[in-house]
Order: structure tokens, then C-alpha cells, then sequence
């Protein structure tokens, strides 16, 4: 985007007293109206330090953080047209940054006290990432368990390169590394170590491995051969061949969107999301929506999957119609099946793109739980082991980078604290 074009964007806020884009919208609670301030003024330099002191990912949720329901959602300037594009602005100052080769994220002054100390922390996703960026700020010795072969997490391993391209994940990672940070590749927890050999190495844990086992739906059939976890799908890229083959997609979030934009590109010939509300109650962004509509995926909408079946693989899938009704105490519209409905459709594929679940290995680390399955946190980040801590979606976090990023970076703070004290 053009330098002229960008001052419009930014010269379009109003840098508001009350900052709703910050205070209400940003789950990090970045300076938003400042750093805009700083790029109306030309000041790109200064307006990534701004970003810097509350995240170490501004390429990336500059791209793709649900701005519409987060921070450009509680702009002023929206109420009455459309919001700032606050997005656009945050990814414009990480990419003018890293063709100057600003590439260090800037480090706080560094107190000796804390060189002393080491920290694990063990997922190299978007919560790993910024808690392992926070605590080298400070000097900490950090070292990153990562089960893959490359850190990332679900931005390297779960959201496809036509939403984030891959140079931004590699520059963003490149500068929190630069901080000084030791990695460990191809390190999966309960196989290459445990947690307990980890616990008695460092001087605290920080868990941040994600939640991406696919959840079920517990239909008839969900065992068939061709039924598929669109977090597994995204994460490992194990396709099959959807050559002119019909794909269902059950689910209406961003992995529903990411899973059938994908499948459509690898060559399906027909893919229809089913998803049991109406369009306006879809969780995932309207933009990534309407693009797939562009790209010829098919939204069954007020469909509830009931049943899979065939003989050696999915043949069929039987849906029933659904109805939105009000019930006492839900804040919003139900759905409920409509009596004597049901129909059948030849389908080849049943993706299962309906939110995800902790990994079985999680439940054999001797962590408490919360009545959701998650590992259970206290206001510190603290598990029930005070001294491991946890975040992102493990901890139950609200599903996206920001928020996974927010539960990282006060975990740091929270370790930062109590090593002091000890």
C-alpha cells in the first residue's frame, strides 16, 4: 500500500480521549491512537516502539486478528461509517520496520537480577512466543520446547499462507529470537521429556501448546474413513486427493473458513459448510466469509449434521433444517431442529471443524482441570503447580493470536514477579 494512501488511513482517527479501539477492543490493550499519531506524523519508528512495549506480534495481528470484532469493532469512527483500519495501519509499521532491518524487538533495560534465572517455556505458538519475548526483555535465560521442526505454532502450523504469508511469521519470530532466546526443535512434551524433568531444570514453566485436537460432534458415523479434524488438517497438511470430489465442512469459525478455502484450492470439486445457525451468528469474520463465498464455497446455513454413513468411507451425510428461536436465559437466538426435516447429500469428505480440545498428553500432566477440560489458572497464570504457569488456549483463552499473546505476556510479568520475591 502507498505511503499516501496509508497517511489517509491514519489521518482518518481522531485519536480519541476515550480510546474504546485500546481500552475496550485491543485484548492487549496496545496504544492504538498513539502509535497512529506517531505515523500521521511520519514517525515509523517511533510508532513501532509504541506497539513493542505491549506486543511482540504486530505483523501478524496487524492481519489477522478479528479487527471487526475487536479493535476497529469499538471504534468511534464506526458508529456512524466505517472504523479505522487499524489492522492495515499495525501491519504497515512491522513491514516498513523490517525493510529497514529493525528487526530487534527493543529490550527494557535489563535487571541484572534476573539474568540469573531460567525458564522453560514449552509451545513455540503465539502465547509461547510473546511469554519467551516478555521474559528475555529482562534478561531471563529462555529456552523454547518446540514439537515441530520450525516455532509458530497454529500461525505456522494451522492458518493457510494466502491469510498470513510466511515471510511475516519468519520476520516476526526472527526478532523475538534475536532477544538472545535458546530453541529446542522436534521436542514433544511426554515423549522427548516430561514435565517433570523440565520442572526440575528451570526456575519456572510456561505451558503454551495450544488445544488442537478437533472437537466431535458424537454423531452416528463420525468413525467412517473420510471423516477428517480440520485442526489436524491445518496443522499437518495430510490431505488426501479432493480431485472432483464433494467436501462437507461442519462448523462456521475460522477454521471451518480456513479448512474449505483450502480444500477448494486443492482441487475439490464441490465445498459446502454446514452450520447449524444463521450467517449473522457465524463466529468466524466477514471478510474471510465473504471470500470464501468468492471463491465458489457453498454455506448451508439453519443445517444440523445428524448422521454419517457409508459402507468403507463417507457416502452420505443426513442433515436436518433448524429453526432460531428465543429461550429463557440465552442471550442470543438458539438452534433447534425442525421436526421431519431431514434430507441426505452425497458427499465424499466430512471435515469436523467445530472448535478444538487439549491433547490427551495434557491430562496425564497431574494439572488440575477446569469444569471445561482446560488446565485450570488463577489470576497469576499459575496452574495448580505454582511453579508452572499456562496460557493460550490450553488455559481456556478466548480463541484468538491477541488473546493467546495477552496470557503469555502477563504470564511473564506474574514469573517475572514472583522470581523476584523468591
Amino acid at each position: 500500500m502507498s505511503l499516501v494512501k496509508i497517511e489517509e488511513k491514519a489521518n482518518y482517527c481522531l485519536h480519541c480521549k476515550t480510546k474504546p479501539c485500546m481500552q475496550k477492543g485491543c485484548p492487549l490493550g496496545n496504544q492504538i491512537p498513539d502509535f497512529i499519531q506517531e505515523v500521521k506524523e511520519g514517525n515509523i519508528e517511533k510508532a513501532y516502539e509504541i506497539l513493542l512495549e505491549t506486543t511482540v506480534l504486530p505483523g501478524i495481528c496487524g492481519r489477522i486478528c478479528p479487527h471487526e470484532k475487536q479493535c476497529q469493532g469499538s471504534c468511534v469512527r464506526g458508529i456512524k461509517g466505517e472504523p479505522v483500519s487499524i489492522g492495515e495501519l499495525e501491519a504497515f509499521v512491522f513491514d516498513e520496520m523490517m525493510k529497514k532491518g529493525k528487526q530487534k524487538p527493543l529490550s527494557k533495560t535489563k535487571e541484572e537480577i534476573y539474568s540469573q534465572y531460567k525458564v522453560a517455556v514449552i509451545g513455540g505458538g503465539p502465547a509461547g512466543l510473546t511469554c519467551a519475548a516478555f521474559l528475555a526483555r529482562e534478561g531471563v535465560q529462555v529456552t523454547i520446547y518446540e514439537k515441530h521442526n520450525e516455532l509458530g505454532g497454529i500461525l505456522s502450523h494451522g492458518i493457510p499462507e494466502f491469510r498470513l504469508p510466511r515471510e511475516t511469521i519468519t520476520q516476526t519470530i526472527d526478532t523475538i529470537l534475536a532477544l538472545g532466546i535458546e530453541v529446542k526443535l522436534n521436542q514433544k512434551l511426554g515423549k522427548d521429556f516430561t514435565l517433570a524433568k523440565i520442572e526440575n531444570e528451570y526456575d519456572a514453566v510456561f505451558l503454551g501448546i495450544g488445544a488442537n485436537q478437533s472437537a466431535k460432534m458424537g454423531v452416528e458415523g463420525e468413525k467412517i474413513k473420510g471423516v477428517l479434524g480440520g485442526n489436524e488438517l491445518l496443522e499437518y497438511q495430510n490431505h488426501p486427493n479432493y480431485e472432483g470430489k464433494t467436501v462437507a465442512v461442519i462448523g462456521g469459525g475460522n477454521v471451518a473458513m480456513d479448512c474449505s478455502r483450502t480444500i477448494k484450492r486443492l482441487g475439490a470439486k464441490e465445498v459446502k459448510v454446514i452450520y447449524r445457525r444463521a450467517e449473522e451468528q457465524m463466529p468466524a469474520e466477514k471478510k474471510e466469509i465473504a471470500e470464501a463465498k468468492e471463491e465458489g464455497i457453498e454455506f448451508l446455513f439453519q443445517n444440523n449434521l445428524v448422521k454419517i454413513s457409508g459402507k468403507d468411507k463417507v457416502e452420505k451425510v443426513e442433515l436436518i433444517k433448524t429453526k432460531l428461536i428465543q429461550k429463557e436465559g440465552e442471550s442470543r437466538l438458539v438452534p433447534v431442529n425442525v421436526e421431519n426435516s431431514n434430507y441426505q447429500i452425497d458427499v465424499d469428505y466430512v471435515i469436523m471443524a467445530l472448535g478444538s480440545t487439549i491433547e490427551e498428553e495434557v491430562l496425564d500432566l497431574g494439572l488440575t482441570l477446569n469444569k471445561w477440560g482446560n488446565v485450570l489458572i488463577n489470576e497469576n497464570y499459575q496452574t495448580s503447580n505454582p511453579k508452572i504457569y499456562a496460557g493460550g488456549d490450553l488455559a481456556g483463552m478466548k480463541g484468538t493470536v491477541a488473546w493467546a499473546a495477552k496470557s503469555g505476556r502477563e504470564a511473564a510479568k506474574n514469573i517475572l514477579a514472583n522470581t523476584k520475591k523468591d
